[in-house]
Parts: C-alpha cells; sequence; structure tokens
C-alpha cells in the first residue's frame, strides 16, 4: 500500500454538526460523481437531508453510488430504496446475507468504512455514519462523539480508487452488470495544502493488518505521549503491549475510553485490561457525557489518526476499514487540543484504587464478559491463541 504522500489539505470536523453541513455542501456542488460507503444509513433527519441531495444530483446528471453495509444498514426501509434507485441512485449493500451463525465469518466480515468521495477532488474519512448525533435511545445524553476528516490534494486519489474497487466487486458479486462499469473520472490530486498524510485500509486479503502495523509502528517510535480514544477498545497481545513498554521508558499514555455502556459485553470485556495497564503506568478516562463514537489517536503532537477503526477484534480482524495517518503538526495539534478539551470538561479518570474500590458485582462482570469474549473468539477462529492473553 502507498505510503505518506505530501500536498493535502486536511480539515478536522468535530461531530455530526460540523461533518454534515460540509458534506451536504459538497453533494450539492457535485458536477459528476458521489461515492458513498457507510456502515449504517438511518433515515432521521439526516438520512433524508443525504437522500434529497443525493437525488438532486442525478437529476442535474452526477453519478450517485451509494454502499452501505448489508448487516448495519439492514433497516434502510425498501420505500426509501426504491425511491433512490427510482430517481437513479445506485444503491448496493455489501454482503446482505446476515447468516444463521452469529460466528459465521461471512456474517462477521462488514463493511464498516465512512468514506464519501465527489468529483475525485475532495473526500471525507472518518467514524461518522450517516445517522444524527441525536438519534439514540436516552435522551439526555450528549450528543455522540466523533470526527471526521475532510481531504483535499493527492490523498484523493488513492480514496477514490480503493472506493471504485470495492464498488465493482460488490456490483458483480450481486450481479449488477450494468453497474460494473470504471468510472471515467482520472483524479490527478493536485497539491492543495502542505499536510503529509497516509490512506490506509484494512481488508481480508491483502491489507489485514495494515492499520493496525501504522498504529504499532508510531506507538513504538513514540518520545513523549500517547493519546488514543476510541470507543470499543480490546485490543491484541501486540498492541498492549506496545503500550505497555512505551509507559516504560517514560512515554505518557493516554487512554480515552467509552464510559456509559452501550454494548454490555464489550463494556465490561474492555474493563477486564484496566489493571494491567493502569498498573504499568497508562493512565485510562472514561467518557461520561454521552456515547463516545470517536477512533482517533494523536503521538508527539505531530501523528495522528482518524478514521473507522475501532481498536477491538471486529475492526482489527473482520471488518474493513479506513483511516487517514497524518504527520503534521497543525492538524494533530488541533485534534490534541479538542481531546485535551473532552478530558477536562466530559471524562473522568480511573484509578488503581478506584478498581480496588469497586463492588464484587462490578468485579465479576468485568471478569466474566472477558472470559467470555475470549471463549467467543476461540469459537470464531479469530485472532490466535495470544490475542486476549
Amino acid at each position: 500500500m502507498p505510503g505518506y504522500v505530501k500536498g493535502n489539505r486536511l480539515r478536522l470536523l468535530f461531530n455530526g454538526v460540523e461533518y454534515f453541513p460540509s458534506l451536504l455542501e459538497a453533494i450539492r456542488s457535485a458536477r459528476h460523481e458521489i461515492l458513498i460507503e457507510t456502515y449504517i444509513y438511518e433515515f432521521d433527519e439526516i438520512g433524508e437531508a443525504v437522500a434529497d441531495a443525493l437525488t438532486a444530483a442525478v437529476a442535474r446528471g452526477v453519478v450517485v453510488k451509494l454502499l452501505l453495509d448489508g448487516f448495519g444498514a439492514a433497516g434502510f426501509p425498501q420505500a426509501q430504496q426504491d425511491r433512490l434507485l427510482a430517481a437513479g441512485v445506485q444503491v448496493l449493500f455489501f454482503r446482505p446475507e446476515a447468516g444463521r451463525s452469529f460466528f459465521a465469518r461471512t456474517r462477521l466480515r462488514r463493511l464498516h468504512r465512512k468514506l464519501v468521495v465527489i468529483d475525485g477532488e475532495v473526500g471525507f474519512v472518518g467514524g461518522i455514519n450517516i445517522i444524527s448525533d441525536y438519534n439514540q435511545d436516552i435522551a439526555d445524553l450528549a450528543p455522540r462523539y466523533d470526527y471526521a476528516v475532510e481531504v483535499r490534494g493527492p490523498l484523493v486519489p488513492r480514496m477514490h480508487a480503493s472506493m471504485s474497487r470495492l464498488w465493482r466487486r460488490s456490483a458483480w458479486a450481486r450481479f449488477k452488470h450494468e453497474w460494473l462499469r470504471r468510472s471515467h473520472l482520472r483524479p490527478v490530486g493536485e497539491i492543495a495544502g502542505a499536510a503529509e498524510a497516509r490512506f490506509v485500509v484494512r481488508d481480508t486479503l491483502r491489507h489485514r493488518r495494515d492499520i493496525e502495523r501504522e498504529y504499532l509502528r508510531a506507538i513504538e517510535s513514540a518520545k513523549r505521549e500517547i493519546v488514543i480514544a476510541n470507543a470499543y477498545f480490546l485490543p491484541g497481545w501486540r498492541f498492549r503491549h506496545a503500550l505497555k513498554r512505551a509507559a516504560a521508558r517514560g512515554v505518557r499514555v493516554v487512554l480515552l475510553l467509552q464510559g456509559v455502556t452501550e454494548y454490555v459485553l464489550l463494556h465490561h470485556a474492555t474493563r477486564g485490561f484496566y489493571h494491567q495497564l493502569l498498573a504499568a503506568g497508562t493512565e485510562i478516562h472514561e467518557y461520561r457525557k454521552g456515547f463516545m463514537h470517536a477512533k482517533v489517536a494523536v503521538i508527539d503532537g505531530l501523528w495522528s489518526t482518524v478514521g473507522s477503526s475501532n481498536l477491538d477484534p471486529f475492526s482489527l480482524l473482520l471488518a474493513r476499514e479506513a483511516n487517514v495517518f497524518v504527520r503534521d503538526g497543525e492538524f494533530s495539534g488541533i485534534l490534541r487540543a479538542d481531546l485535551q478539551r473532552v478530558l477536562d470538561e466530559d471524562s473522568v479518570q480511573i484509578r488503581l484504587e478506584d478498581l480496588h474500590r469497586a463492588g464484587w458485582f462490578q468485579r465479576v462482570m468485568d471478569w466474566a464478559c472477558f472470559g467470555l469474549t475470549r471463549l467467543m473468539m476461540g469459537f470464531s477462529g479469530y485472532g490466535g491463541k495470544r490475542y486476549l492473553e
């Protein structure tokens, strides 16, 4: 996979409140082609606005290709799908069959990427699905916390090529031969800024560990500080030991993790790692203001990443993911400052004494969920013997 490339202009977008206006403006300005990939597409006010913008784009001659995950977007209304297809929007589902077994490999290999490329000129990459930040079961929580990046420059053609390949493969698998035609665009990615960045995907073939390796290289070279904010944190042996080695050589390691229970099993399994990580010298903070969906990191204030990949078995071993990795002090500084704001205002630091004071039910739940997760991974055959050691 190609390495870092200079000349990009990157704009960090905080939550849907910044992402969706930028996305809709880009869609409404499209002249030739719109490519979208998303895991979840909800027909709330955001989904409706995006659908309206896509149908309007088709009406003025723009080719629109919308690729949805067959599991994450399983509730996509048939009436809305028919409406989009009738308007000329090309809609495909990645692996629509769920499979009977929860552990079936075909069911677990999902499209978890959140990517957009418009006219081969502007791209969006991050963790934000097509869903309102306020679309959640608990009304009094803060809006869902997440990030995306608007990209212009030499990185966009790489994003376009990756999305075009996956679209063609999905169209072939669904027997949509009329949609197999290659994109007529040949993006050149003219210099747009000064940021050096790399677009990295995870798939089940040639790029199975590329995102994890990029993280590990940055962690191993860290000299001062590692800050990781990740919604679903259940990393493997290599990742955890890289963090512990960094702490042992004097690097400040800060983990910002989910504090509000969204998925009981994963939440408590993650807490099963707290003791060993805290004992090794890392800091753990829990985001308590609402549901956290961010998947970002900043190292030494110079290197950073924003994307769709969690640090759990689903993202690191199974799903198709996409992250942008950045070597740029200005961009990384903006992300680092926002992370500090969240750490200061919306999070609670967890210490070893907090674990010792936890009641017996909390401790039993943590270790039971951790053990059950190991058992499930053993049944599924993923991760190898050492993943959760």
